[in-house]
């Protein structure tokens, strides 16, 4: 616990970015967990995920932004890659995801109007497309601002996603609101640092509150999206979904890119929908700190490599 709190304290550490950064250890390791810095490789590893049977949700990396010319080159990304995936006729098998941090959310005047008016297009864009765009969950302090967009985009874009990290108090209450019809939910553990007045601190009970917003979710009348690669919480998806005779289109796994290929590939040749997050991007720092933060076995894998090339 105390390693995971280092790194994702580190994650937002501008000196240790610069030096990590400008490693080109890092680069090849980012490689592992990032799918490349430009558009370009991103969708071609979005064409090799889709011939495995994979569906992807894009992810422009990127967020804290705090100067409005950013966010509106963010809205563009989203724009750019929506645009590459319209030939490639992937329909809802290729979505985005999105963070408000990076559509200017984080300014401290007029931040939650900024998002709003910038990831408005992008929604329009993807519902154009025949496809739908996921608003990410960050810190808590964002919780109400980013549930508070998504309510807006929902008004005409139904289909938008949101995700609920079961590390926080409150997302009981949450997933009980947002298990509704129509409503698109990814549910994962939660990958940043909290306070224990807001956050489980312990391993154990973040499980025990991932296992009661998953059965939330699966019961409601609402289109769940577990969010996770252990194996538990894969059997418990399994199990519920079983129990309650849900279509094999009414709830998807969303896995991390790089993270337990083998079991997105096995669980899709089964026949359940199967979700890469695929982030992509020069921006990839926080992203990498996060999920270096998240598993024991990813730092291990990241210490070995630099020990290979010392």
């Amino acid at each position: 616990m105390l390693t995971q709190k280092a790194l994702l304290a580190a994650a937002r550490r501008p000196g240790l970015r610069r030096v990590v950064t400008g490693t080109p250890v890092t680069r090849r390791v980012v490689e592992r967990f990032v799918a490349g810095e430009s558009l370009p490789e991103a969708i071609e590893v979005v064409q090799a995920l889709s011939a495995d049977g994979l569906a992807v949700t894009l992810d422009h990396l990127g967020e804290d932004v705090t100067d409005r010319s950013e966010a509106r080159r963010t809205r563009d990304a989203y724009l750019a890659a929506l645009e590459a995936l319209a030939p490639l006729g992937l329909g809802r098998a290729a979505e985005v995801s999105v963070k408000l941090s990076a559509f200017g959310q984080a300014l401290p005047v007029g931040g939650d109007d900024l998002a709003l008016e910038l990831v408005r297009p992008v929604a329009e864009a993807a519902t154009a497309l025949g496809t739908t765009v996921t608003l990410d969950m960050e810190d808590s302090r964002t919780v109400d601002a980013t549930l508070a967009v998504l309510a807006e985009l929902r008004r005409e874009h139904p289909a938008t996603g949101a995700v609920l990290q079961a590390m926080l108090h409150r997302t009981e209450d949450d997933a009980r609101a947002l298990a509704v019809p129509g409503s698109r939910v990814r549910l994962v553990k939660g990958a940043y640092h909290e306070p224990a007045s807001v956050a489980y601190q312990e391993k154990a009970d973040v499980d025990a509150a991932y296992g009661r917003c998953l059965e939330t979710l699966v019961r409601g009348p609402g289109y769940p999206m577990a969010g996770t690669h252990d194996p538990r919480f894969v059997q418990q998806t399994l199990d519920l979904v079983a129990e309650t005779g849900r279509a094999a289109d009414s709830y998807e796994f969303q896995m991390l890119y790089g993270i337990r290929p083998d079991e997105q590939t096995r669980l899709a040749a089964e026949g359940h929908t199967v979700r890469a997050y695929v982030p992509y991007g020069a921006d990839w720092y926080g992203y990498f700190m996060r999920r270096l933060a998240e598993r024991p076995a990813n730092l291990q894998f990241f210490l070995r490599s630099l020990a290979s090339k010392s």
